[in-house]
Protein backbone atom coordinates (compact mmCIF):
# COMPACT_ATOMS: atom_id res chain seq x y z
CA UNK A 1 0.00 0.00 0.00
CA UNK A 2 1.41 3.39 -1.08
CA UNK A 3 1.15 5.90 1.52
CA UNK A 4 2.66 9.22 -0.39
CA UNK A 5 0.88 12.02 -1.58
CA UNK A 6 0.98 13.28 -5.35
CA UNK A 7 3.77 15.35 -4.15
CA UNK A 8 5.96 12.40 -3.63
CA UNK A 9 5.61 13.40 0.42
CA UNK A 10 4.11 11.29 3.21
CA UNK A 11 0.86 12.29 4.52
CA UNK A 12 0.94 14.37 7.78
CA UNK A 13 -0.52 13.06 10.69
CA UNK A 14 -2.83 15.73 12.54
CA UNK A 15 -0.86 17.15 15.48
CA UNK A 16 -2.37 16.98 19.14
CA UNK A 17 -2.35 19.77 21.08
CA UNK A 18 -0.22 19.40 24.24
CA UNK A 19 -1.71 20.62 27.85
CA UNK A 20 0.01 23.82 28.74
CA UNK A 21 2.83 23.46 31.39
CA UNK A 22 0.88 24.99 33.83
CA UNK A 23 -2.17 27.13 34.42
CA UNK A 24 -2.48 29.77 37.14
CA UNK A 25 -6.10 30.07 39.44
CA UNK A 26 -7.19 33.51 39.47
CA UNK A 27 -6.02 33.82 43.59
CA UNK A 28 -2.78 32.76 42.08
CA UNK A 29 -2.26 35.28 39.27
CA UNK A 30 -3.60 38.08 42.04
CA UNK A 31 -1.24 37.36 43.97
CA UNK A 32 1.53 37.05 41.72
CA UNK A 33 0.31 40.20 40.37
CA UNK A 34 0.61 42.23 44.06
CA UNK A 35 4.03 40.36 44.31
CA UNK A 36 5.32 41.60 41.00
CA UNK A 37 4.05 45.15 41.77
CA UNK A 38 5.69 45.15 45.47
CA UNK A 39 8.69 43.76 46.38
CA UNK A 40 9.79 41.68 43.62
CA UNK A 41 9.27 44.12 41.48
CA UNK A 42 11.19 43.55 37.74
CA UNK A 43 11.54 39.89 38.94
CA UNK A 44 9.27 36.64 37.77
CA UNK A 45 8.79 33.54 39.46
CA UNK A 46 10.57 30.86 39.01
CA UNK A 47 9.23 27.00 39.45
CA UNK A 48 11.40 24.10 39.77
CA UNK A 49 11.23 20.73 40.90
CA UNK A 50 14.26 19.49 43.44
CA UNK A 51 15.03 16.04 44.36
CA UNK A 52 14.43 16.32 48.28
CA UNK A 53 11.70 15.24 51.06
CA UNK A 54 9.89 11.72 51.83
CA UNK A 55 8.56 10.93 48.63
CA UNK A 56 11.50 12.21 46.37
CA UNK A 57 10.58 15.41 44.66
CA UNK A 58 9.40 18.74 46.12
CA UNK A 59 8.27 22.28 44.17
CA UNK A 60 10.70 24.63 44.56
CA UNK A 61 9.61 28.68 43.92
CA UNK A 62 11.87 31.62 44.14
CA UNK A 63 12.22 35.20 42.80
CA UNK A 64 14.66 36.19 39.93
CA UNK A 65 15.25 38.40 37.09
CA UNK A 66 13.14 38.82 34.41
CA UNK A 67 15.94 36.97 32.23
CA UNK A 68 15.52 33.90 33.91
CA UNK A 69 17.73 30.78 33.08
CA UNK A 70 18.51 30.18 29.51
CA UNK A 71 16.42 27.62 29.05
CA UNK A 72 13.81 28.71 31.26
CA UNK A 73 10.01 28.07 29.96
CA UNK A 74 8.22 31.61 29.93
CA UNK A 75 4.85 30.78 30.45
CA UNK A 76 2.17 33.44 30.51
CA UNK A 77 -1.75 32.39 32.12
CA UNK A 78 -4.56 34.57 33.71
CA UNK A 79 -2.04 37.51 32.15
CA UNK A 80 0.45 36.80 34.18
CA UNK A 81 3.84 35.22 33.61
CA UNK A 82 6.29 32.63 35.24
CA UNK A 83 9.72 30.94 34.41
CA UNK A 84 9.68 26.88 34.70
CA UNK A 85 12.88 25.41 35.13
CA UNK A 86 13.13 23.57 31.64
CA UNK A 87 14.24 20.12 33.92
CA UNK A 88 10.69 20.54 35.63
CA UNK A 89 8.55 20.12 32.82
CA UNK A 90 7.86 17.15 32.04
CA UNK A 91 6.52 16.78 35.81
CA UNK A 92 4.41 19.86 35.44
CA UNK A 93 2.48 19.46 32.12
CA UNK A 94 -1.01 19.70 32.89
CA UNK A 95 -0.68 21.51 36.44
CA UNK A 96 -2.77 24.18 38.30
CA UNK A 97 -0.91 26.18 40.37
CA UNK A 98 -3.57 28.13 43.15
CA UNK A 99 -3.31 30.84 46.07
CA UNK A 100 -4.97 29.64 48.90
CA UNK A 101 -5.41 31.23 52.64
CA UNK A 102 -5.87 29.50 55.89
CA UNK A 103 -6.33 30.63 59.71
CA UNK A 104 -2.89 29.95 60.16
CA UNK A 105 -0.93 29.85 56.95
CA UNK A 106 -1.55 30.57 52.93
CA UNK A 107 0.80 30.20 50.38
CA UNK A 108 0.75 28.88 46.58
CA UNK A 109 -0.19 24.68 46.62
CA UNK A 110 -0.27 22.71 43.19
CA UNK A 111 -2.75 20.03 41.84
CA UNK A 112 -0.57 18.04 39.18
CA UNK A 113 -2.08 15.38 37.44
CA UNK A 114 0.97 13.68 37.29
CA UNK A 115 1.51 13.15 41.05
CA UNK A 116 0.81 9.35 42.15
CA UNK A 117 1.04 10.56 45.91
CA UNK A 118 2.53 12.59 48.40
CA UNK A 119 4.20 11.85 51.56
CA UNK A 120 2.71 12.53 55.01
CA UNK A 121 3.47 16.15 55.71
CA UNK A 122 2.23 16.52 52.08
CA UNK A 123 5.65 18.64 51.54
CA UNK A 124 6.84 16.19 48.69
CA UNK A 125 5.56 13.75 45.84
CA UNK A 126 6.47 11.22 43.54
CA UNK A 127 5.37 10.69 40.14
Amino acid sequence: MNTQTSAGQTPSRPVRELPPVITLSEKAADRLRTLYKGANAGQLLRISVSTKGCSGHAYDMNFVDEAGTPGDERVTSQGVTVLIDQKAVLFLIGSQMDYQTGDFESGFVFSNPNEKGRCGCGMSFHV
